[in-house]
């Protein structure tokens, strides 16, 4: 019975402990969730007012950003206006101005009206004086206006008649010299401006050495090193007691050209042997020859001349190892291309055809064989080998009347190459001719009175006359000056132009003893 109690008070209190356990338990849920709740509010409020915050700022810039376009629009409305009212008071002031304008040209327009009724008026005056006046005339010589018209105009005829027949004369005369000025005209102003400097070349070519020491060695023993370079080069090699220099003689200027750039590598290398002269020789030929194509290529570019066939270029190229008379060739095709480009240009032509056949025109005259027949014809040959125009062809074979003209381009070229070759300067003037054409310029000077000395200087460009003090004045030098320079430029030839400078000068000499 006892334990029986036990296990009911224990069970009671066992009831009773668990059931204030859960008490005390739920009221500490009940604390703790009341407690992060109230933290929980609390973050919400706090981040409430933060994005609160956030939306007041981002409503200010915003406001702040539209006031400011709100500022510019209006500034530029601001300016707009002004602008507007600066246009309005502009046009206004025109259009003021025009009024104004207008008013004085409505004057002006009513003053002239006035002249012409005064004019008109004065027009009526006159015609009634004029018939008063042809009355009176008719009245005197006893003929009507009609008779005394007709009469006069068969007398003007007849005037008329013969004086145009004499202005028809005059005209016809003065076309026939008009025609020939204006030829020489245009030959000497295509001559003026194409004009170029002349080579003078000779069959030999002299090169410089250091000392003769060279000598020796270009030698070689028992002369081997000479006979290989001249049979490398085709040129005769002349070592003689001429002090530092060696001669290379032959007719053929490219080989003179490969000797003497061949010498000048042997001689700066210092190895100087059969092989090895044989080795230079050969790059050097090559050298060469790329320069003669480089050339022509630069030839061609220079004048504007496109199209041309290679080996042509290659010709080309190979003129500035050839003289004609002295003349360098390939300065006389460029010069004898640019005359006959002017010269085409001044007569309508086609320019650039006139200066293709005028640098074409002596390419006959460098064949890498030799010929029977005339440069001409053989450059022909070689322009129609190379599929050039038949124009062209003739041009070139008809420039020494070789063969027939066909084109107006044949006579323009003969006549330029003629002017480029016989022009004074162009080739080489024998040394009577130079020196007699000095003499006389001195002595033409000379046959004027009052001369007392002459002097021809710089190769008689400038012609020096010394007049006597007593018997020209300062006033009279300057005439006879151009006496003397038209005198010269009517009877003599000469290149270029000549200076005339006459001195007047008063010497006083004593002697002291």
């Amino acid at each position: 019975m006892d334990l029986i109690i036990a296990i009911i008070i224990a069970a009671a209190c066992l009831i009773v402990g668990v059931a204030t356990g859960y008490a005390i338990f739920r009221y500490a849920l009940t604390k703790e969730y009341d407690a992060k709740m109230k933290e929980a509010e609390l973050e919400a409020e706090t981040l409430k007012k933060n994005k609160q915050l956030e939306v007041k700022e981002k409503l200010l810039n915003k406001k702040a950003e539209l006031e400011k376009e709100a500022n510019q629009r209006n500034q530029k409305l601001q300016q707009q206006e002004n602008k507007l009212k600066q246009r309005e008071l502009a046009l206004n002031q025109r259009h003021e101005e025009l009024q104004r304008k207008q008013s004085e040209n409505d004057k002006q327009k009513s003053l002239l009206e006035k002249q012409q009724e005064q004019l008109n008026q004065r027009k009526e005056e006159v015609e009634n004086m004029r018939n008063q006046e042809i009355k009176k005339l008719e009245e005197i010589s006893g003929l009507s206006a009609e008779a005394a018209k007709e009469s006069l105009v068969e007398s003007l005829k007849d005037e008329a008649k013969s004086q145009a027949q004499q202005y028809i004369n005059e005209i016809v005369d003065e076309a026939k010299m008009t025609a020939n000025k204006e030829a020489k005209k245009i030959v000497i102003q295509s001559i003026q401006r194409v004009a170029t400097e002349t080579a003078v070349e000779n069959s030999v070519t002299v090169f410089h050495i250091d000392s003769d020491e060279v000598k020796g060695r270009v030698i070689g023993r028992e002369g081997r090193n000479i006979r290989a370079l001249e049979a490398a080069t085709g040129v005769e090699i002349v070592v003689d007691d001429t002090p530092e220099a060696i001669v290379i003689s032959a007719f053929d200027p490219v080989r003179r050209e490969i000797a003497r750039l061949a010498l000048h590598q042997l001689i700066a290398d210092g190895r100087i042997h059969p092989a090895r002269i044989e080795e230079v020789v050969a790059k050097v030929k090559k050298q060469v020859e790329e320069e003669i194509i480089e050339t022509g290529k630069r030839t061609t570019i220079d004048l504007g001349i496109h199209g041309l066939h290679p080996e042509l270029i290659r010709i080309v190229g190979k003129m500035k190892y050839r003289s004609s008379y002295g003349q360098n060739l390939l300065q006389h095709a460029r010069e004898t291309a640019n005359l006959c480009a002017v010269m085409a240009a001044e007569l309508g032509l086609n320019p650039k055809k006139a200066r293709r056949a005028g640098l074409l025109h002596d390419i006959g005259k460098v064949p890498d064989e030799q010929l029977e027949i005339p440069h001409a014809l053989y450059g022909a040959q070689i322009a129609e080998k190379y599929k050039e125009k038949p124009d062209i062809c003739n041009a070139i074979g008809a420039h020494h009347d070789e063969m027939e003209m066909t084109s107006l381009l044949a006579p323009i070229v003969q006549v330029c190459d003629a002017i480029s070759g016989a022009r004074p300067g162009a080739r080489r003037e024998i040394v009577e001719a130079y020196l007699k054409r000095l003499n006389d310029l001195e002595t033409l000077a000379a046959s004027y009175p009052g001369v007392t000395k002459t002097y021809a200087i710089q190769a008689g460009r400038e012609l020096r006359v010394i007049v006597g003090a007593d018997k020209i004045s300062d006033a009279e030098i300057e005439t006879l000056s151009n006496d003397i320079a038209t005198k010269i430029q009517n009877e003599m030839t000469y290149p270029g132009q000549v200076k005339i400078t006459v001195i007047r000068e008063t010497r006083a000499v004593s002697f002291a003893k």
